[in-house]
């Protein structure tokens, strides 16, 4: 259901385009990292990803369980609350190898977080954390990096500023793009996967960034 609503919603947001370097769906068992920009993102990423045929669990911050319509849209599709900052943070991967070797796609933000800045532009992902290097490692699931530019044109900001873009969006229409890399897997060590999927995904963000700037 979250993405066939992110599906409906997006395209009157902005204008979204997708690019991938390996055609079709994603294959089932796969975990799919993606840069964290903005509270919008999230949506722009299930949007394209179903685009290509790929509906994933999403592990997202466990505060939004507690919004009213959306926590029960988040419990319904079986998607995994990330308790960020506690020491509960770690149970959250075993629903996620229980999801991967059920055959879902799995997506996650290495990051962990938004980047600081207040204003419209993107920037290059951050530093992750590990999660995904030992989701990755606990299964040998392949990461596919994922690379997304635009959201912050739809929200960015305080909250009034970031309701103004979603109210605005749909005239204004921004150019929203998301880019899929190659599958990989991550080397066994901790520090040398997070290093692997950063430079991924970083790559995969340069790609998206130069063709959302051409539309």
């Amino acid at each position: 259901m979250l993405s066939r609503i992110a599906g409906t919603l997006v395209p009157v947001l902005g204008r979204l385009s997708v690019t991938s370097e390996v055609p079709g769906p994603i294959a089932p068992g796969s975990i799919v990292v993606a840069n964290h920009s903005s509270l919008a993102d999230p949506g722009v990423v299930l949007a394209a990803l179903r685009r290509l045929g790929t509906e994933p669990v999403v592990m997202a911050t466990a505060g939004l369980w507690r919004v009213p319509v959306l926590g029960a849209v988040l419990r319904a599709g079986g998607h995994i609350p990330v308790h960020r900052g506690t020491a509960r943070a770690a149970t959250a991967l075993d629903p996620a190898a229980a999801a991967l070797a059920a055959g879902r796609v799995v997506l996650i933000y290495g990051e962990g977080g938004l980047p600081r800045r207040r204003d419209s532009g993107d920037t290059a992902p951050g530093a992750f954390r590990t999660g995904l290097a030992r989701l990755a490692a606990a299964g040998g699931a392949p990461v596919v990096p994922l690379g997304q530019c635009g959201a912050r044109r739809l929200s960015s900001g305080g909250t009034a500023k970031q309701l103004a873009g979603f109210v605005t969006a749909p005239l204004r229409r921004p150019a929203l793009h998301v880019h899929l890399g190659t599958p990989l897997h991550l080397p066994a060590d901790i520090a040398d996967a997070m290093a692997a999927a950063h430079r991924a995904v970083t790559a995969a963000w340069h790609t998206a960034q130069q063709r959302c700037g051409r539309r």
